[in-house]
């Protein structure tokens, strides 16, 4: 037993298992949203409402909890930016993934958002007018090949096609907006920091999030739900949510952004064996392929220089949808 207490508190000193905690938290959020599917008639936009009206106090927690990250007060461009990103990126990328939720499986889910570097990529390159070197268009190929092949998998178990092509691209437009999101964080996150700026955009898109619901539906209507939507929403906003953006920060102060962005790397592998575990979904060689190929295209994508790698690396937002 103080074999083990003394493993733990090594692994948190070094930041290795806030990273992997965080990786852990983010990877659970598909299979939350599918539970609460499956245990109530909840739709998108209510699901969403509460883990974010959930998650709101949270949020300012973040903001409190980060004071000292970055202390530069803030102007009203900057709240216009927060304001922005927080649209993008917990907002409409949140809205969208939830919509695709409803049609493909939860791993299939995580391997498309998984794509997403390959979009900030894309608009950086655009951005630059750059032209991306071979060595990024051979693995931004790969991470869609691989991204084929497990689509073939889902498509052959669930037998609808046009229900998977229609969940697919909800969740492809989510990683757009997303990467849209990443794109724009580069200048608020050397002024404010990680979690600071994941808070305060946080609490903006909740406060979207709760205006649209209240525009679509009424309040009452997510007090006659089953407490078990109320459960995995209340542990989305915390275990997939709020957490593991605090983890991350944790472990880039102990680990660095490199190697935290490493095991980041085991989200999509943990979203599939969750998968397996608590929804009963199929996993094939289909899909094991796809993931390995993913997996191994993501890990090659890298920017152009040794500079913008070290920008990329060190001002790297917390990654949840």
């Amino acid at each position: 037993m103080n074999a083990l207490r003394s493993l733990i508190q090594r692994q948190m000193q070094s930041g290795a298992l806030y990273a992997v905690l965080a990786a852990l938290g983010f990877s659970f959020k598909a299979i939350f949203v599918k539970l609460a599917y499956a245990a109530g008639p909840v739709d998108a936009i209510s699901l969403l409402a509460m883990r974010m009206g959930l998650a709101l106090p949270l949020f300012a927690w973040l903001v409190w909890a980060s004071r000292s990250q970055g202390s530069a007060p803030l102007k009203l461009g900057d709240g216009l930016r927060v304001c922005l990103l927080g649209l993008l990126g917990y907002y409409l990328a949140s809205l969208f993934d939830f919509y695709g939720l409803q049609y493909i499986s939860a791993g299939l889910e995580r391997l498309i958002l998984f794509t997403y570097p390959t979009l900030v990529l894309v608009f950086q390159a655009i951005a630059l007018r750059e032209r991306p070197s071979l060595r990024t268009l051979s693995a931004m190929g790969l991470c869609y090949l691989g991204l084929g092949i497990a689509f073939v998998h889902d498509v052959s178990v669930a037998g609808v096609g046009q229900q998977v092509v229609l969940g697919s691209l909800w969740v492809f437009a989510s990683a757009v907006t997303y990467a849209l999101y990443y794109s724009g964080t580069g200048m608020m996150l050397k002024r404010m920091g990680s979690m600071r700026l994941a808070g305060l955009c946080g609490t903006a898109s909740s406060v979207m999030v709760l205006a649209h619901y209240l525009l679509v539906a009424p309040v009452g209507q997510l007090w006659q739900l089953p407490g078990a939507v109320w459960a995995n929403a209340g542990l989305m906003a915390v275990f997939s949510t709020v957490l593991p953006i605090y983890w991350v920060a944790l472990a880039i102060q102990r680990l660095g952004p490199t190697h935290t962005a490493a095991v980041g790397n085991l989200g999509p592998v943990l979203t599939v064996l969750a998968s397996w575990a608590l929804l009963s979904e199929e996993i094939s060689l289909y899909q094991v392929i796809g993931l390995a190929v993913v997996l191994f295209a993501v890990s090659r994508l890298k920017p152009q220089s040794k500079k913008k790698a070290e920008i990329a690396t060190a001002t790297e937002p917390a990654r949840s949808l």
